[in-house]
C-alpha cells in the first residue's frame, strides 16, 4: 500500500480513536488523566477553568506511528521527523499552534524543514520505535519520561534524537529551537553553547531577588544522615522577560510561597562564575553546573529532593497551577508514589476541587479566570 493510502486509512483509524476515547478521558490500563479532570462541576466541587482545545494544522503528517520509517521518508524528501507529545484540553499545545505556527516565518521554516508527527500521550494507537519496540502512545510516552505537554522530540537522519523541548516556548525561543535543529547544529556546537551565540544574556542589569532566596556563599552539600529540606535551583539571567513574569506573576501568590517555603531555595545566574558547592559535596560554578544540567533556558527551575537527587524541573512557560504543581509533586513525596508528573497533577486537580476550590491551569497570579468553568 502506497503512503497515501495508508495515510488515509491512518486518518479514519485516528478519527475512530478520538470518537471512540471521547474529548476529555483517554482509554487506558489505569485511571486516565488527561488535563481536564474526571470529575464534574456541581455545587459540590470547585469550578474548572483554562482547558483549551486545539485544532491542530492540516499540514501535519499522518503517520502509522512507525518512526523509523517516518525518519527515512522525511529524509527522502530534505525533511527531518519532529515527533510532537499533545493531549487534550492542553492550554500550551493551543498555544503552540495558535501563537507559534500561526506565525508565517515559524510555518514556513517547520514546514520546509520537519515532517510533523502528533501523538496523545495518553492514546491507545499502537507505535513502533526507532529501534523496533512495540509500545502504544501512552506507553511509549512513559517510556520517554514525558511529564509535560507539547514535548517535542527532534530526530536526525539516523534516528537519533538531537533536541527535545519540554514544554511550551514563547514564539523567539521556538524558533531558534527548530533553526538549530533545521541547520544541522548539533553537528558544530552544543545546543546551550548556540543559544548562548544566537540569545546572548545582557552583561548589565540585575535578576529579580525573593526574600526567599538563601544568600552566598552556596554550599548546597547534601550529606548522608543529616536532615535537609528538598531544594530548588532557579538559574536565571540578567535582563530576562520570562524571569521578570516568573517573579511579578507567579512567585508573588500566596499558596505558591507556601509551597517554596517548604524547599531550600537558591537562586543563581546561569552565565555567571558564582561558586557552588553542589549536592555531592563537589565544586564547580554557576555556569559549569548549568551546562552540566544541560539548562537551556532562563528561568529553570531544578527541583531536588533532600538526598540532592533531581526530580523534575520547570524549564518552559509554566503559569501558577502548574508551578504549584512541581512544587508540590516533590515536597509531598507524590513522586515516590506517581513517577508520572500529569496523573499526579490531574489527581491533585480533583483532590483541589473536591475541597471546593476552582482549579485554573492557564492562570497567573492574580487574575481572573481565563474561560468558562470546563464542563
Amino acid at each position: 500500500m502506497d503512503r497515501p493510502s495508508r495515510n488515509f486509512f491512518a486518518l479514519l483509524i485516528g478519527m475512530g480513536v478520538v470518537i471512540a476515547g471521547g474529548i476529555w478521558v483517554a482509554r487506558s490500563d489505569k485511571p486516565a488523566t488527561p488535563i481536564a479532570p474526571t470529575t464534574v462541576n456541581n455545587a459540590e466541587h470547585g469550578k474548572f477553568y483554562g482547558a483549551k482545545e486545539t485544532e491542530y494544522p492540516a499540514w501535519f503528517d499522518e503517520s502509522f506511528l512507525d518512526f523509523k520509517e517516518d525518519v527515512a521518508s522525511a529524509s527522502k524528501n530534505g525533511k527531518r521527523l519532529m515527533l510532537l507529545f499533545t493531549q487534550n484540553g492542553c492550554p500550551y499545545c493551543n498555544a503552540l499552534v495558535e501563537r507559534n505556527l500561526s506565525q508565517k516565518d515559524i510555518e514556513d521554516l517547520v514546514r520546509s524543514k520537519f515532517n510533523v508527527v502528533a501523538i496523545n500521550m495518553w492514546g491507545d494507537r499502537h507505535v513502533t520505535s526507532v529501534d523496533g519496540q512495540n509500545y502504544n502512545e501512552k506507553t511509549f510516552a512513559e517510556a520517554l519520561k514525558v511529564q509535560f505537554t507539547p514535548t517535542i522530540l527532534f530526530f536526525n537522519e539516523k534516528g537519533e534524537i538531537v533536541l527535545r523541548l519540554n514544554g511550551y516556548l514563547p514564539p523567539d525561543k521556538f524558533k531558534l529551537a527548530v533553526s538549530y535543529v533545521a541547520d544541522k547544529k548539533e553537528t558544530q556546537q552544543a545546543y546551550q553553547d548556540y543559544l548562548a551565540a544566537n540569545a546572548p544574556a545582557a552583561k548589565t542589569g540585575q535578576m529579580p531577588r525573593e526574600d526567599f532566596f538563601a544568600a552566598a556563599p552556596y554550599d548546597l552539600t547534601r550529606k548522608a544522615g543529616t536532615p535537609h529540606k528538598p531544594l530548588a535551583v532557579y538559574f536565571e539571567q540578567k535582563d530576562c522577560p520570562n524571569c521578570d513574569t516568573l517573579h511579578q506573576k507567579v512567585l508573588v501568590d500566596a499558596d505558591t510561597r507556601k509551597l517554596i517555603s517548604q524547599f531550600d531555595n537558591v537562586q543563581l545566574d546561569m552565565w555567571s562564575d558564582t561558586p557552588v558547592t553542589l549536592p555531592d559535596g563537589s565544586s564547580s560554578t554557576a555556569r559549569q553546573w548549568a551546562k552540566l544540567l544541560d539548562v537551556k533556558y532562563a528561568p529553570t527551575i531544578v527541583l531536588f529532593n533532600a538526598d540532592g537527587k533531581e526530580i523534575i524541573r520547570s524549564e518552559a512557560f509554566f503559569k501558577t497551577f502548574h508551578t504549584q504543581g512541581i512544587f508540590a509533586y516533590v515536597a509531598s513525596g507524590g513522586y515516590q508514589q506517581q513517577p508520572s508528573f500529569q496523573r499526579y497533577l490531574s489527581a491533585r486537580a480533583d483532590h483541589l476541587r473536591e475541597q471546593g476550590k476552582d482549579v485554573d491551569i492557564w492562570r497567573q497570579g492574580d487574575e481572573a479566570p481565563t474561560s468558562i468553568p470546563a464542563k
